[in-house]
């Protein structure tokens, strides 16, 4: 079916604003849900990387490579450019809630939101707690034995969790931008 000029006319207004629904969250809004969702994107690619290759190449290890390796990961993981995705997806994607609250994205970036935070939250009480007691025990043996089993549980847990949580950021993504129609 051809598009009429008049439609094509009508809809560059929304297109310079970026948004091409007529429930829109506001200037800026597809910018922010688009950041939130790249960044949860990260954070799940990340973790994901853990549960398929990562911590299964390590499972192969002996125990002395094997806590050597996850101290020098857990070290070198800690710098600005995981910590501005790790923190902005919640944070993004947070905004991306509060901005679409009015829009019909408002439930999938509301569902977003929440396992955003629920992936920033399994890290602080579970993962982060093993790493530390990992980088103090002076055992390889023991340390491992009390480390791996709990680590790659709730890595996948939180590995679940951001990837439902970028599935519903993509699916507020394309209800947010569903085509403009004209009224008939």
């Amino acid at each position: 079916m051809p598009v009429r000029r008049e439609t094509m006319v009508r809809a560059v207004p929304l297109l310079l604003n970026g948004d091409m629904t007529q429930n829109r969250g506001g200037k800026g809004a597809g910018a922010v849900l688009g950041a939130a969702t790249v960044a949860t994107g990260l954070v799940a690619g990340l973790l994901f990387a853990y549960v398929c290759s990562v911590m299964p190449a390590l499972a192969r290890s002996d125990d002395r490579v094997f806590v050597e390796v996850m101290r020098n990961i857990n070290e070198v993981i800690q710098n600005p450019v995981f910590f501005t995705a790790f923190i902005g997806a919640p944070i993004l994607t947070g905004v991306a809630a509060w901005q679409h609250r009015a829009t019909r994205a408002r439930a999938w970036t509301l569902a977003g939101f929440v396992l955003c935070v629920a992936v920033f939250l399994v890290t602080t009480a579970a993962n982060v707690p093993l790493n530390e007691a990992l980088a103090t025990t002076s055992d390889p043996a023991a340390a491992r034995s009390a480390f791996e089993d709990s680590w790659v549980a709730w890595n996948t847990v939180r590995s679940i969790l951001s990837v439902a949580g970028l599935v519903c950021l993509l699916r507020a993504m394309t209800v947010q931008r569903a085509p403009y129609r004209e009224s008939a």
